[in-house]
């Protein structure tokens, strides 16, 4: 039977998924926060009647959202935010599942603009954004998409700058929740979530072993605390370079070696840049880098290790294993980058773990039903997600693990309300 998602959708191949719903089953069977969640959509259909576009990483976690976010009563298209990390057959399934999505592998960079607006054109009521790439859309060419948009929910640490420059100048149309802001993102998905899946990238595609090397970390913010974390834990002498003087006494305070990217560029066999700035990476540092480096980024954008200047350097460039692009100095030194410098974690893993995006993608559909339901008043800028949205999600979490906590008395809460003691 043609439905209007099998109709409309542009994928790679629809013979690809079973494979898909083999992927989505395995996450939906980990994520319990998410499906208590989805229960109670079916139940009080916050979305019915809207319009859901969704711009995110388009694996399984991510397509499972888009079924909560559906089974909320919206009708859900969806679409890609990084050309390596959308898995076809993934795609596929959610076509299956009456989702309509835009989005295929590796893409040209016209076709993955292309198929992202293709989402937005459907007019949507709400949206869930990756890197602020909807709205920046939206702001620097397609004002007239914002006409019917509610506001929306935003996922990552380089979104949120880049929705607050656009608040900043009055360009921000619709508000927006700086979801990764919240506790039970930042604490959990940024630690811990790209601690483990950027060495999962790593290790896959280089196959080589981490214990005993120098890893560079560039950037000790949450992602960078959880990079150094998991550094460590394998066995490496692990390094972090710092802008800001507050994070590298933490990170000097946490047992590791802080020191400019300069310096740290003579020592490193691993590079993993996760700031959300452009050029951590130059070319002043790999003029000073060992034969046989390995450079990676877990950041948002390609742009953190300068690709341009790598290749200037270079007189060869060629693939040497899946996501690893050998490039052959003039003095004959090779550096190694992963993924073509994009997230390593989505681009040459699967990204976080289930476990983890079940609290993350908990907070983007509660957050999704909070903007939907209070847009009115929150104005055209960037909101934090409500607290007791956190407390939700952790206390949900927590009923999933079987673990209970203690409350206040009555004479606690009064004690902690007095000046008097």
């Amino acid at each position: 039977m043609t439905t209007p998602a099998l109709q409309n959708s542009i994928v790679k191949d629809m013979g690809l998924a079973s494979e898909g719903h083999l992927k989505i089953d395995w996450v939906e069977a980990h994520m319990p926060v998410l499906n208590r969640i989805r229960r109670q959509f079916e139940q009080d259909l916050p979305f019915k009647g809207l319009k859901v576009a969704i711009c995110l990483h388009l694996e399984a976690k991510t397509a499972y959202l888009a079924k909560v976010i559906q089974a909320g009563g919206a009708e859900v298209t969806i679409t890609h935010s990084n050309p390596l990390s959308t898995q076809d057959d993934v795609c596929a399934a959610l076509v299956e599942d009456g989702v309509t999505v835009y989005a295929k592998h590796n893409p040209d960079p016209v076709e993955f603009k292309e198929l992202q607006l293709r989402a937005l054109e459907v007019k949507p009521d709400l949206i869930i954004d990756d890197g602020g790439d909807f709205a920046t859309i939206i702001a620097s060419e397609r004002p007239d998409l914002a006409a019917t948009i509610r506001g929306g929910a935003e996922e990552t640490t380089t979104g949120i700058i880049r929705l607050k420059a656009l608040a900043k100048e009055g360009q921000l149309r619709f508000p927006m929740v700086a979801v990764n802001d919240a506790y039970c993102k930042y604490l959990f998905d940024n630690r811990y979530g790209t601690g483990q899946s950027a060495f999962d990238g790593i290790i896959r595609t280089t196959n080589l072993v981490v214990a005993g090397k120098n890893v560079v970390v560039a950037g000790y913010g949450w992602c960078g605390k959880g990079v150094a974390m998991r550094a460590k834990g394998l066995g490496a002498n692990v390094i972090v370079t710092e802008i800001d003087p507050i994070k590298a006494v933490e990170a000097h305070m946490d047992g590791f070696r802080v020191m400019t990217m300069v310096e740290a560029a003579k020592l490193g066999d691993f590079f993993i840049a996760v700031t959300g700035n452009k050029d951590v990476i130059t070319g002043e540092h790999y003029d000073v880098m060992k034969d046989g480096a390995i450079l990676s980024n877990a950041g948002h954008f390609d742009v953190e290790v300068n690709k341009p200047e790598l290749a200037k350097r270079s007189d060869s460039i060629r693939t040497v294993r899946r996501n690893i692009e050998e490039y052959r100095f003039k003095d004959g030194r090779k550096m190694y980058l992963l993924a073509e410098g994009r997230l390593v974690n989505l681009g040459a893993a699967d990204g976080h773990p289930a476990e983890i995006m079940d609290t993350t993608f908990a907070l983007q559909a509660l957050g999704l039903r909070y903007v939907s339901e209070n847009y009115a008043e929150l104005g055209k800028t960037v909101v934090n997600v409500p607290y007791d949205i956190d407390q939700q999600v952790a206390s949900y979490k927590l009923e999933s693990l079987n673990i209970a906590i203690d409350s206040l008395s009555a004479e606690q809460e009064k004690y902690l309300d007095s000046w008097k003691f």
